[in-house]
């Protein structure tokens, strides 16, 4: 960081002991002291010995037994008796007790009582008696005062400290009057679990594109010396899982600024005006600490297209912070050190203000990985993980086609679970094929009664699935076929994505196909149809309706195409074609279907010995491979792309290690001739 003087705030954890606990310790406290202090020192004419009617004070004054009377506005009185007259009000075992003789009476009216005392003396002073010492207070009743004066006071007060421990999250650390200070999280660079870029696997463009933004922040005067300009923001984009926000570690963990981090929604609360108060309060500490990174996760939560949304005034508090946001990010110097990192799956929803040049210059895709950088994924999260010798990273990474990052730490992990769970010290590779099989298809759910009827029913269902896969070229190639029910599913079959960059309609028919085998099998060989083939037909007819509505490859609607990027038209109403062009649609769509049906079955018809042997099978044994499909059927003829992908990578590899291996006898040469030479002089 910037120095060292730039410390990270000190932040309340959710859920523990903070300063609304602390305040609320002080005011109860606060409150027993008064209350102690009142029993002590309150009473400042010495304790009441003995509470009494009206009636029996009046006969102790007519007995002349009282010296002394006080009368309080609320109709309390206190009367203090005669020392020698102890006796007769207090009795004999009370005498030594009772120093103060004090005696307390509520009388009904405090009017009636002085008529009453101002006769007695009148009628003592007649009888050359001396009079009773009669006086008049205000009331001294504590707990009215405490009730009157201090009570709503402690009542705001109580009430400010229920609300901050309601809603402390809203401000930085300071309830709620910190609610409009940004709740960004400091990255300290001297953190020892810090992320780096060797932490990262694959992500090749887009490590090389944050590494210069890295650099610039390390050493501007390279860039700024020719005159250029480093971009102020860059935007992330890409599916869930693919390490968008696993690279902005990588940022804070290489460079040596400080690394704010905030969630997009932190900006929005309850409260109007907040968002974009915390969005100033923000950059304003960013400029203070420049240079310096922001970055912000899931920025479509406040960074949404304005004006979308068919309900009439819109989320205006969003808007706002995005407005200031917007100002914020076009409102400092082009070299002022501050550089905004963002992290979306939903670049298609932003406002288009925020992805123009000047702000987000940069749009840094961080897609699926690949073949090969799968394999470095798995090399990264296999590090901590004890495995034998069984455990092969290429297989794995063949394995896990489409796999994120995400997905792929979650299978390591779920692997070591599974060895652990069944007392293994090492995993080995059965565990790791378990715990795809997991992921992908869920828990398998072994004590689940079936029928013989069903059983049979799933069996010829995945059975027609793996034979059409196994003999079409294009379709998926068969891993593995279950009947046994995983999650929601009766049956399942794992497959092997082809990695492709461009898909042909070709590739789209013959997975229609596929899909469409389980189905087409319980038609022709069972003359029935179930419930089974729900998901199969709605990924069918997705993929029929956009191939005519989308791609453009309909006989009848060619070259044409109603998908809409922009997403304006799923706030509407209206579609972008006629009724008429939606018939047409419906129709092409089940055109197409019906075609790859009639397709399924005539495959099915020409292999149906295949067939019934697979579904036999699977009845037998429940779980069947590709190697059980391949003697079955016969070897495919056609290679996948991902062992053409290993076979390109082998051989590349193989053509690198001469050269590597003439460079270091060149090195060596030389170093031989300079040897000699050295020698000579």
């Amino acid at each position: 960081m910037a120095n060292n003087n730039n410390k990270q705030r000190p932040q309340v954890p959710q859920g523990q002991p903070g300063k609304p606990r602390r305040w609320m310790s002080i005011l109860f406290y606060t409150i027993a002291f008064a209350l102690l202090g009142f029993y002590l020192f309150g009473d400042k004419d010495g304790g009441v010995s003995k509470e009494l009617t009206d009636t029996k004070l009046k006969a102790y004054i007519e007995a002349d037994a009282i010296e002394k009377i006080t009368v309080y506005d609320d109709a309390n009185v206190k009367a203090t008796v005669k020392p020698q007259k102890y006796s007769l009000v207090f009795g004999q075992q009370g005498i030594g007790e009772k120093a103060d003789g004090q005696l307390k009476v509520r009388t009904a009216s405090v009017e009636e009582f002085s008529k009453y005392i101002t006769a007695i003396n009148e009628a003592r002073k007649q009888a050359n008696q001396p009079a009773i010492d009669v006086k008049y207070e205000k009331s001294h009743d504590y707990w009215y005062v405490i009730l009157m004066n201090v009570l709503p006071f402690a009542l705001i007060i109580f009430f400010f400290i229920y609300m901050s421990r309601g809603i402390g999250n809203i401000g930085a650390g300071g309830g709620i009057f910190g609610v409009g200070k940004a709740q960004a999280q400091l990255f300290d660079k001297d953190k020892k679990d810090k992320v780096t870029f060797r932490d990262v696997a694959g992500l090749y463009g887009a490590k090389q594109e944050v590494q210069e933004i890295v650099e610039f922040l390390k050493n501007p005067k390279k860039y700024t010396e020719i005159g250029a300009k480093i971009p102020k923001g860059a935007l992330l984009v890409g599916p869930p899982g693919t390490g968008k926000t696993l690279l902005a570690k990588a940022v804070a963990g290489e460079a040596d600024v400080p690394f704010f981090s905030m969630s997009g929604s932190d900006f929005v609360e309850m409260f109007v005006g907040v968002g974009a108060s915390r969005v100033r309060d923000l950059f304003r500490q960013a400029k203070e600490k420049a240079p310096a990174i922001i970055f912000i996760d899931e920025i479509d939560a406040i960074g949404r297209a304005r004006g979308k949304s068919i309900m009439t005034g819109g989320n205006d508090e969003r808007e706002s912070t995005l407005n200031q946001l917007l100002t914020e990010m076009d409102g400092f110097g082009t070299n002022s050190g501050v550089i905004i990192l963002a992290a979306t799956n939903r670049a298609d929803v932003l406002d288009a203000a925020l992805l123009r040049a000047g702000r987000f210059d940069r749009q840094i895709h961080v897609e699926l990985p690949d073949l090969q950088e799968r394999k470095e994924i798995f090399q990264v999260h296999l590090r901590p993980i004890k495995m034998d010798d069984t455990v092969d990273v290429d297989f794995l990474s063949k394995q896990t086609p489409g796999f994120s990052g995400a997905d792929i730490a979650n299978v390591c992990n779920e692997a070591a679970l599974i060895a652990a769970r069944g007392g293994r010290k090492k995993v080995g590779k059965q565990d790791f094929m378990d715990a795809v099989d997991r992921i992908v298809g869920g828990l398998e759910r072994k004590n689940k009664i079936m029928t013989d009827d069903e059983k049979r029913s799933i069996a010829y269902h995945e059975a027609g699935h793996a034979t059409i896969s196994w003999l079409l070229r294009w379709a998926n190639p068969l891993v593995k076929v279950t009947i046994v029910p995983r999650g929601v599913a009766l049956g399942a079959a794992w497959y092997l994505p082809e990695e492709r960059q461009l898909t042909q309609e070709d590739h789209i028919l013959d997975e229609l196909c596929s899909l469409l085998g389980g189905r087409a099998a319980e038609q022709l060989f069972l003359s029935q149809t179930s419930t089974g083939a729900l998901n199969d037909l709605e990924r069918a007819t997705k993929q029929a309706y956009a191939m005519v509505a989308f791609y453009g490859m309909s006989d009848k609607l060619k070259d044409v195409s109603f998908y809409d990027s922009t997403g304006r038209y799923d706030y509407g109403f209206t579609k972008p074609y006629s009724d008429k062009t939606a018939e047409l649609i419906d129709q092409e769509t089940q055109r197409i279907i019906a075609d790859q049906m009639a397709r399924a079955k005539k495959i099915l018809e020409e292999h149906a010995d295949g067939h019934h042997q697979i579904a036999q099978l699977l009845i037998d044994r429940e779980v069947i491979t590709s190697e059980d499909v391949e003697s079955i059927l016969g070897p495919r003829p056609w290679k996948s792309r991902g062992d053409e992908l290993l076979e390109a990578n082998a051989e590349a590899a193989a053509q690198a290690a001469p050269k590597k291996r003439s460079r270091k006898k060149k090195e060596d040469k030389s170093q031989t001739n300079d040897t000699d030479e050295t020698n000579l002089a």
